[in-house]
């Protein structure tokens, strides 16, 4: 099953263009197969209330490591609202193979919308190792390896980290489109050619990604 999230507050934006290129590419490969989407910008996930830290004790306390008793927290009437918020949302999680997330950097990070929704679906000493992480991205400037702003990159940083650390992920791919502020902003016109270089590599990625794993699940069946 394939969960696709997009996390951009632009209804047409190019971290929303390259996550429709997988997310179709793959559901090419695998006919049938199960697809969620969920619009994280439209549809925000709320953040986390104090009924979730006592949510997130509870499980901790009683070294609950099997989401399916997750539940158990569940024992007062806030608590109880509280994972009403968390069950659907984790279940997605859970259920899918793929977990393909479209999203900007904001502000050299990640949106609030997509920081809310890793926030609700986490608990102590998780893991959805076995799952793989496409994420697509855009940036205004260009935060590749060796440039002037890679140090100032926390969005890919932190995501990688926070799967890699957290949830014992190790399947990540980020494909990011850079420079498009050289679309708007005339200081930076002189680099509209990198940029729509950079878009034209992108699209291309994600497509043989979601290709290349197709290929990669039918020579392991």
């Amino acid at each position: 099953m394939l969960l696709h999230l997009d996390a951009s507050a632009r209804r047409n934006s190019f971290s929303r263009l390259l996550s429709a290129e997988y997310a179709d590419a793959w559901r090419a490969a695998h006919p049938g197969a199960g697809y969620v989407y969920r619009d994280l910008a439209a549809r925000p996930v709320p953040h986390i209330g104090e009924a979730w830290t006592e949510l997130c004790d509870h499980i901790l306390e009683h070294e609950i490591t099997d989401p399916a008793r997750y539940p158990e927290a569940a024992r007062t009437p806030a608590r109880r609202a509280a994972w009403a918020i968390v069950e659907p949302l984790l279940a997605e999680v859970v259920a899918a193979d793929v977990v393909l997330i479209g999203t900007p950097m904001y502000n050299y990070s990640i949106p609030s919308s997509l920081k809310a929704w890793l926030d609700q679906i986490t608990f102590p000493k998780m893991s959805l190792a076995g799952r793989s992480f496409v994420v697509t991205g855009a940036r205004g400037g260009a935060y590749g390896p060796g440039s002037p702003r890679e140090p100032y990159d926390h969005e890919e940083r932190y995501l990688r980290d926070f799967l890699k650390g957290h949830f014992q992920v190790e399947d990540v791919t980020f494909v990011h489109a850079e420079l498009v502020n050289a679309r708007l902003d005339p200081a930076l016109a002189h680099l509209r050619e990198r940029h729509e270089e950079s878009l034209a590599a992108a699209l291309a990625q994600v497509r043989a990604q979601a290709r290349e794993e197709a290929a990669s699940e039918e020579a392991a069946s």
